[in-house]
């Protein structure tokens, strides 16, 4: 499985799927990661026909600092088209979602379900899609919810990894998955241990081990040889593997291979998924990278042999190695590791590929292999990967989904049973809006949640001797109504002013009432112990911008070149900003009240109280759009 750039599509018509609904694949991969069987199924039931909305990965386990490569290739691709919508090939779309980390998080999947569905039912209404097929690679607690929500005509759960293995975070999807056996319509399984274990949550379980695209191989081996042209000049022979370059891959095994085999050349194609380094120090070992999925085929057809070198775990003894099918197709012989799945398929196909258990058996099959080049063997391998072909596989599928259809259909004819099922939709979304509301409003209302969204406006640095002590007032940064919280920031002057960090101060507003607001200000400094004479006003400022601008004239006519701001505490960011660029020769101080009586609060906050909190925000933009912050 290597890299798409771009993949021929299925034939129109090469299937018949013109019973089959609509498709919304949640899937386990992005579009674009390596070509597996997510893109191959979606892609044959599109050029059937069907409609198919590709639900990129939302994830089974937290973020790591190695997923930023992958959120940054997201965020272009849901810059693709409007809203994260694509359109791929004909009635393929691809929806790459935005959503909180957290797959096990209730607030992070209630969030993310609610934005998915709204995106979801947006396609649906445009393209005319009613009750779709979901089929699904995803058996989390967001896959769950939006099949709740939706009500598809059938639910499958395709069940291609053992999630528990592969890595301790996802052993949080236990429970969620043996939920989604149980309630999906049909399972599919990649390999026998899966369907095991699923068997023992439903009695709908089909093993479908990932398919080959047969006539992508055939056309390749039957047309005149064109090598690559960076296998051209590799020595043969040629020992070659396919696909992702992972941390299942025994590199210790390779290289004790390579090393009695060393006229070999061992041949690495496809992207690196993990530390690499044992292979990149073995001499006769070739990493060429990822490569289009178009051009797979030339590669296998270079190689004498082709490799399953995985290690032995709990993750690999449910592995189907997909590349098994493209050697065959290739007629060319398998060595591969003492893998469960390995001896399943010898078992239904006839001991068809070798196996090794270490590096002796390793290399002593590899050169068994090479001498087996008879047309017999070739023919023998070629039947077998046309047994494994992916259109034998989607038609088996469709087959099973088609009576599936029937069965459900039959379930729901009575009148009564979908009276209750729309009322009991009807309940669920009335329960999930009502439980929505008394989360937002504990949210907002009861916990310190708007402080916590608001602390980056607050800025307070301890006072220093300055020249002056500037004081903006006009309601700025509250509520937007003029005349609140003056009388707090004039304490705060006068405060200052008594503790000897400025003999100055300046009134700044241009709101006038029944009198002028930087009057009334002197008045109240006076009383509070300030001499008039230490008082200059600003009288013209409506906004910050003017405040900062206005103040700024008065301290260069008096030669001052360090002033204490005092404002609201939660306008502080936007003044500080204001005041650094109009007035950038001045040194300004952040000294707000430490209390204000608008923003007091013991938890949550008041409507008023968010809508001055949004309004900074909101201001704060419109500051930088004009370019005065």
């Amino acid at each position: 499985m290597i890299r798409l750039d771009t993949a021929d599509a299925p034939a129109p018509g090469a299937f018949d799927h013109a019973a089959l609904p609509d498709i919304l694949c949640i899937s386990s991969i992005d579009w674009d990661f390596i070509w597996q069987g997510h893109q191959e199924i979606m892609s044959s039931l599109a050029a059937g026909g069907r409609r198919v909305l590709f639900l990129e990965n939302t994830g089974v386990r937290p973020l790591r600092l190695r997923d930023l490569p992958r959120l940054r290739r997201r965020l272009r691709n849901w810059s693709k088209g409007p809203g994260g919508f694509r359109e791929e090939r004909p009635n393929l779309f691809v929806l790459s979602p935005i959503v909180l980390p957290g797959p096990y998080s209730r607030i992070a999947t209630r969030v993310n379900r609610f934005l998915l569905l709204r995106s979801i039912r947006r396609w649906m209404r445009a393209l005319g899609v009613s009750r779709p097929i979901a089929w699904t690679f995803l058996p989390t607690p967001l896959a769950h919810q939006l099949i709740d929500s939706l009500d598809p005509a059938l639910t499958i759960y395709y069940c291609i990894d053992d999630f528990v293995s592969s890595s301790p975070e996802a052993r949080r999807i236990v429970s969620s998955e043996e939920a989604m056996f149980r309630r999906a319509d049909l399972v599919f399984v990649t390999s026998e241990k899966l369907r095991q274990r699923a068997a023992t949550f439903s009695s709908r379980v089909h093993l479908f081990p990932f398919g080959v695209k047969y006539d992508s191989f055939e056309a390749v081996r039957e047309s005149p040889r064109r090598a690559p042209a960076d296998m051209a000049g590799l020595k043969r022979p040629i020992v070659g593997y396919v696909g992702g370059l992972h941390q299942w891959i025994d590199q210790d095994l390779v290289a004790e291979t390579a090393a009695r085999f060393r006229d070999a050349t061992f041949v690495f194609v496809g992207p690196p998924q993990c530390d690499l380094s044992r292979l990149e120090s073995t001499a006769n070992v070739t990493l060429l990278g990822a490569k289009p999925h178009a051009e797979l085929p030339h590669y296998v057809r270079e190689f004498d042999v082709g490799i399953v070198p995985y290690r032995l775990s709990e993750y690999t003894a449910n592995v189907y190695p997909t590349k098994l099918n493209e050697y065959l197709a290739m007629g060319i012989p398998v060595v591969a590791s003492d893998l469960a799945e390995i001896r399943r398929f010898n078992a239904e196909h006839g001991e068809i590929v070798a196996i090794a258990r270490d590096s002796n058996e390793f290399a002593a099959e590899i050169g068994r292999a090479i001498d087996d080049g008879s047309a017999d063997a070739v023919r023998r391998r070629l039947a077998v990967a046309r047994a494994n072909s992916w259109p034998t596989r989607i038609n088996q599928m469709t087959e099973l989904i088609a009576g599936a259809m029937a069965t459900r259909a039959k379930q729901e004819e009575r009148w009564d049973e979908r009276l209750r099922r729309a009322y009991r939709r009807a309940r669920r979304r009335t329960a999930e809006a009502v439980l929505a509301i008394l989360l937002t409003y504990l949210l907002f209302f009861q916990t310190p949640f708007v402080w916590l969204l608001a602390k980056p406006l607050k800025v307070v640095e301890p006072p220093q001797p300055a020249d002056c002590i500037v004081v903006f007032a006009g309601g700025v940064g509250e509520s937007g109504k003029a005349g609140g919280g003056y009388q707090e920031r004039v304490k705060q002057a006068a405060d200052l002013y008594r503790l000897g960090y400025a003999r100055h101060l300046v009134f700044s507003s241009g709101y006038v009432f029944a009198f002028s607001e930087p009057e009334i200000m002197r008045a109240l400094a006076v009383d509070n112990g300030v001499p008039a004479s230490a008082i200059e006003l600003e009288t013209r400022a409506v906004n910050t911008h003017e405040n900062v601008v206005f103040s700024q004239r008065i301290l260069e006519d008096h030669g001052w070149t360090r002033a204490l701001v005092v404002s609201s505490p939660y306008h502080m960011r936007r003044a500080m900003m204001t005041w650094r660029k109009a007035a950038p020769d001045i040194s300004a101080v952040s000294t707000p009240p430490p209390n204000s009586q608008f923003y007091a609060h013991d938890r949550g906050a008041s409507l008023e109280q968010m809508r001055g909190i949004a309004q900074e925000y909101a201001a704060l933009v419109m500051y930088w759009w004009r370019g005065w912050i």
